[in-house]
């Protein structure tokens, strides 16, 4: 997409050059009036040729020339990757929501209930809660002004707030379809997506490696405590992705999620009022 644009955009500038350079030649060589001047480039450009108006000095002839072989060929060359350019906007956006519904199946699967288990090992969560409680006001500004805020902050965690063994055994559970989610093609460009899924599946391959929590060094805790810590770094910011898309594009997804919102110690997805 962006090497079409910058052919596309390069040849405008070859196309507006001729056309600039055409019309203050055939005006001054030919002494054609502006009017006059601009309809045989575009006519001579278009390749219509109507022949009403035509060279008639050698200078004129040769400018006409140019105009043809510099004009015709950069009017081709933007028509074709103006062309090239809508085709890969619709593809662009065909695949968008593919990517969308993937990763609304994976939040419905396998990634609320994660955010709820990595909620209850951070420490300071209350600190930045503002950013997490999505409201139904919130538009891009407020998206992006909640993901900054989420990046720079350093995340204390506990780990031993959360129940290893039941968290790895809801992992394993998942195993195949995180796997299928690393295989899906549609995903391939959505890099921050992938890094999560990597993170995430990382982190059910160290669970799977130990048998006994209970015995394991404070060492070995801080291992595990920074897999998590990574899986939800990495899964915060693309749950808040997730939001913003759905409010954009699915409203009545985006009330039930704001309802069951994971870092809404009152959510409830019953509508009271």
């Amino acid at each position: 997409m962006r090497a079409a644009a910058f052919r596309f955009r390069i040849y405008l500038i070859i196309l507006a050059s001729v056309f600039l350079a055409g019309s203050v030649g055939f005006i001054v060589i030919e002494g054609l009036s502006p009017l006059d001047a601009a309809y045989f480039l575009i006519v001579t450009i278009a390749t219509v040729g109507y022949g009403d108006i035509h060279p008639v000095t050698p200078e004129g002839r040769a400018l006409a020339i140019f105009v043809i072989i510099a004009g015709v060929g950069s009017f081709i060359a933007v028509a074709a990757d103006g062309i090239e350019m809508m085709i890969v906007q619709r593809e662009e956006r065909v695949r968008g929501r593919k990517v969308a519904m993937i990763i609304g199946v994976f939040f419905a699967e396998a990634g609320v209930h994660l955010l709820r288990t990595c909620r209850k090992a951070v420490i300071d969560i209350d600190a930045v809660r503002n950013d997490l409680l999505v409201k139904s006001d919130w538009d891009a500004a407020r998206f992006s002004t909640a993901k900054a805020h989420l990046s720079s902050h350093k995340f204390p965690v506990d780990i031993h707030r959360v129940d290893l063994p039941a968290l790895k055994h809801f992992l394993g559970a998942r195993r195949s379809f995180f796997i299928q989610l690393l295989q899906h093609p549609a995903l391939f460009e959505h890099e921050d997506f992938t890094d999560l899924i990597t993170a995430v599946f990382h982190l059910e391959e160290e669970l799977i490696a130990r048998d006994d929590f209970s015995t394991l060094p404070e060492s070995d805790y801080a291992h595990l405590s920074s897999d998590l810590l990574r899986v939800f770094g990495h899964l915060v910011l693309r749950w808040l992705d997730h939001m913003g898309h759905l409010q954009e594009h699915y409203p009545y997804l985006f009330s039930l999620a704001v309802r069951t919102n994971p870092f809404d110690p009152d959510a409830s997805p019953v509508i009271t009022g």
